[in-house]
Formats: structure tokens, sequence, C-alpha cells
């Protein structure tokens, strides 16, 4: 009893709660005190995983060819890890050239093809004064790619050219970076000349110091059912993997109708025997039955009615769209041990940041719960961040999955989108978008979320808001932008992010939530 009052104070002590929140923690806090007797805590409940990381080395001129040193890493049989990113000491300092690997199948030995990794990601992260953000275990890092399950690694860092790698690239009219990054020759060092193929005068950029490759293993995949679930879990039916089909589906909340109940429920991937398992379960508690591994979805009815019992009244018109089913991070086997302990708050939720996770598209949507606890422990272990960075994540079945631990009702501060965290929330979509076209149950399920998700503080998808710059490439610090209350990543920073493919379904996202909000 003494950990769950404990664990109440923490709760209701985090700064910046709005009123939801603070009603809905108040809820969360009781429930635990009910329910935490019966909750399980079975050991092999437990979902184990590990971060591997290993220094990168000087590359001789005749492995990599070229006239500059590079710097890389060839290991065979290193044990088991699915994703890959590069990471560097200083999370100020840009990586201004390639990053590429391939890596070696564990079930099969065989070598994959040369593979890009984004490098240009310090347009995520928390906002500059926060204490996230002053955090000294913070190192500046290639986004994750997602790589499957292999055993060994090669991978290869080669610096750009001087006039190549020009910082973030020249940004256009749509925020969008010039690529720099994906071009250059070798490199050493700043100022080093470029002899012989690298044409003489020529200058590389510095690379950061303390290149590290990182690797991550999700851990135990959870056990696979008859092949039904896949396709129930998401907003629309997703018929088999997304792109080999619209995946548009017609499931869902629909208005006025509670969706069928009669999905086999999951299994729980971690136990409920840490204070911190506790909390992120609680944090859910005023819509959902503590422990659950998926919040259902609801009908626009129901909806109404749950909002006026969380704001103590009910709206002349609400405008809120239904809510969608969203797997909860204990359904996606988060390891609460890794985040920081309690939960950070900002005022309100204005805003929606639309992101890609820039991590590849080769998964399938049962890899989707590993994809995800990959990237968490790449933003907490090896990226220095307090929590997975997004507020929500959504795959390319339409599934819905709780980022941020704090409560999905809440107003959680992220660490999304660089100078915009503060009264927004970040949604990311699983994959790479910039030449690959996103499902329609993926475009479909971020109407859903926003829709839902805004009109629980009363924002209208078409509508316009302003927010406070807390300081970025577009937009100095204190500027007040007025922007989409749907706007994608490049609409705040002058980043790729969240891909062409996606930007361009932006109006679409839109249109389609104003619609669910009965606007």
């Amino acid at each position: 009893m003494s950990k769950i009052m404990h664990m109440r104070g923490f709760l209701t002590s985090s700064p910046g709660v709005s009123r939801l929140a603070a009603c809905s923690i108040g809820v969360a806090c009781a429930a635990v005190v009910t329910l935490v007797p019966a909750a399980p805590a079975a050991a092999e409940d437990a979902v184990a995983g590990s971060t591997r990381s290993l220094p990168l080395v000087p590359l001789s001129r005749e492995r990599v060819g070229g006239v500059a040193p590079q710097q890389g890493l060839y290991r065979a049989d290193l044990g088991r890890f699915a994703l890959v990113g590069v990471v560097w000491d200083d999370p100020d300092a840009e990586l201004h050239g390639q990053v590429q690997v391939r890596t070696r199948s564990a079930a099969t030995g065989e070598w994959s093809g040369w593979q890009d990794v984004e490098t240009h990601n310090a347009d995520h992260g928390a906002d500059h004064g926060t204490a996230e953000r002053s955090s000294r275990r913070l190192r500046g890092a290639t986004a994750p790619l997602w790589v499957g399950e292999s055993d060994g690694v090669d991978v290869r860092v080669r610096a750009g050219s001087g006039s190549g790698a020009a910082g973030q690239g020249g940004a256009d009219g749509a925020g969008r970076t010039g690529g720099a990054g994906r071009t250059g020759g070798g490199g050493g060092g700043a100022g080093r000349t470029g002899v012989g193929g690298g044409g003489a005068g020529e200058t590389w950029s510095a690379l950061p110091s303390g290149l590290r490759v990182e690797l991550v293993d999700p851990g135990d995949e959870p056990e696979e059912d008859d092949g039904s679930g896949e396709a129930q879990a998401g907003t629309g039916d997703a018929a088999g993997e997304a792109g080999k089909g619209d995946g548009s589906g017609a499931a869902g909340a629909a208005a006025g109708e509670s969706p069928p109940q009669d999905t086999p429920a999951d299994e729980p991937l971690t136990a409920l025997d840490t204070e911190a398992a506790i909390a992120a379960s609680a944090a859910n508690s005023d819509i959902s039955v503590f422990g659950a591994t998926a919040i259902p979805a609801l009908s626009q009815r129901d909806t109404e009615l749950e909002l006026a019992r969380l704001e103590g009244a009910a709206r002349v018109k609400p405008y809120i769209g239904p809510r969608p089913r969203i797997v909860t991070r204990r359904g996606w086997g988060a390891d609460e041990s890794l985040r920081e302990r309690g939960f950070v708050y900002t005022k309100k939720v204005k805003a929606a940041f639309v992101h890609h996770t820039a991590s590849g598209n080769k998964y399938t949507c049962a890899q989707a719960p590993s994809v995800i606890r990959s990237i968490y422990r790449y933003h907490v272990k090896s990226m220095g961040w307090r929590d997975v960075g997004y507020n929500f994540l959504v795959d390319k079945c339409g599934t819905i999955y709780e980022g941020r631990a704090g409560g999905v009702t809440k107003a959680v501060l992220g660490a999304h989108t660089l100078g915009f965290n503060t009264n927004s929330m970040g949604i990311a979509v699983i994959g790479t978008y910039s030449s690959t076209k996103p499902s329609s149950a993926a475009v479909k399920a971020v109407a859903q979320l926003t829709a839902w998700k805004l009109g629980l503080f009363g924002a209208d998808p078409k509508g316009k808001t302003y927010l406070t710059s807390g300081g970025g490439n577009l937009y100095p610090k204190g500027k007040n932008v007025r922007l989409n209350v749907i706007s994608g990543h490049r609409d705040g920073f002058a980043t790729e992010c969240p891909g062409k493919r996606i930007y361009a379904k932006l109006g679409t996202v839109r249109s389609t939530a104003a619609r669910y909000q009965g606007r």
C-alpha cells in the first residue's frame, strides 16, 4: 500500500496538468487502490530486450575507396537485434554525410544490400530550456532503421563534401530540406582537402565525435493467434499488409453505433509488478479498466457521454469524433523501467503534428509492437530521452498505439517537433513515406485519432491555431506562429518529415477528422 500511495503522490505532483488531466489522474489513482490486488504479475509476461552499443572505427581507403577516411564497423555473430541506428556525443551536432548499413539475417545467414539511414534527426526532440533537453544523457542520432531479426552488421559513415553537406540544406516553401547528407564523398575532418577522385580543393565536413552503432533487440514477439487479430486490430480491414490493398475497410466506430467487441483479448506482454508499470496503466483508468492492453472503440454517442463525464458537464455541441481503439503501452509491451519516472504535462492540445518514423517499411503489422518497443528503447537508451518521443503511433494496418506515458486523454508533453512540443501532440505513422504511399487504413486512423483527441480539447481539425515557438530552424524562440490544427512536422521545422506522400494526405485527414467530429 505504501508503494501505491507514493505513486499517487508523483502522479498528482507533475507540473502543468490541465483541469482534464488533473481530474483524470485523480480517477486513475482511485482505480489503482481498488484494482492493484487483482492485477496480474506473472514474471513470464515480461518482454526482454537489449541495446548493444559499439564504437565505429576509421576505415581503410583500400576497403571503402575514395580519398578520405570513413568510419564504420563490420561484425558478424553479434547475437539478435532488429533495429539499427548511429549515435554520437553532441546532441546539437549534425551528421552531414551518408550513413549506410547492411545486416545479416539471423534466419538465413544472408546479407542484405546496403540501406540508407536518415541522418538528420535533430528535428525531433525536447524543446530548448526544458528539463528533458538539459539532460546530460542526450546524444545526437540518426533515425532508427528496422532491419528485422539479424545477427551481423556492416556500417559505414561517409562525410559529405563541403558543398553537398551545408547544414540542413535549403528549405523550400513547404519547409522541405534540400537532401543534405544523402551524397558526398569520404571525409575525416573539417577543412580536409580532397585529392584524386574528390577533386582538388574540395573540402569535407567533419564527422561528429563519438560515433557508435546501436543494435536494438526488442525482445520476444507475442505468441501469434489464428491470424485474424491483425486485421481486427486496426481501424480498417487492411486485408493482409497495407500496400497490398487499400485497407480502407468499414470497421471502426460509426456514428451512433458501437463496434462489436468480439475481438479476442490481447495477451499482456508485460506484468504490472513495478511502480512504473502500475502508474502507466493507472494513467488511463479514467476511460479504461486498470491493466488493459487496449482501450476499446466507442460509438459517437458513448464518446459524447464519456466526454461529459470527464468534464463534469455536457457541452451544447461537443464536436468530438468517436473514440478509436488504442493499444496501450502494456499492450505493445513497454518496459516501464526504461523511462524516467513520473509524467510531464502541457496545458492543452491545440494542434497535432503528423510524422513518419523514417524507420523503413519492411515490417509486418504483427511486428509493429516490436518496432515500437525498438523505437522506444532507441529514444531512451540510445538518445537519452525520458520516454518515446511520440504521443501516438499508427501502423500500416491502421492500429493506433499509445506512445509517451501519462494517459491518452491528457496533454502529455512529447518530444516530437522541436520548438512546438508545448500544447501539441505528435502522431507518427510507422515507416518511411518520402516516396511510398501510406495505406488508406493508416490515413483513416490518423483522422479518427485526431477527431477524438482534438475534440477532447475543443479543437477544429480544419481550423488554424497559434503556437509559440520554443526555437528551431524555421521560427525563432518566442515567435507566435499560425499553424494548421493538423500540421505536418515540416510545418514547424525545416525537415522532410513526415515524407511528401503523407504530407499530401493531410488535407484528407483534416476534412475527414472534421466530418467525424460532426462539423
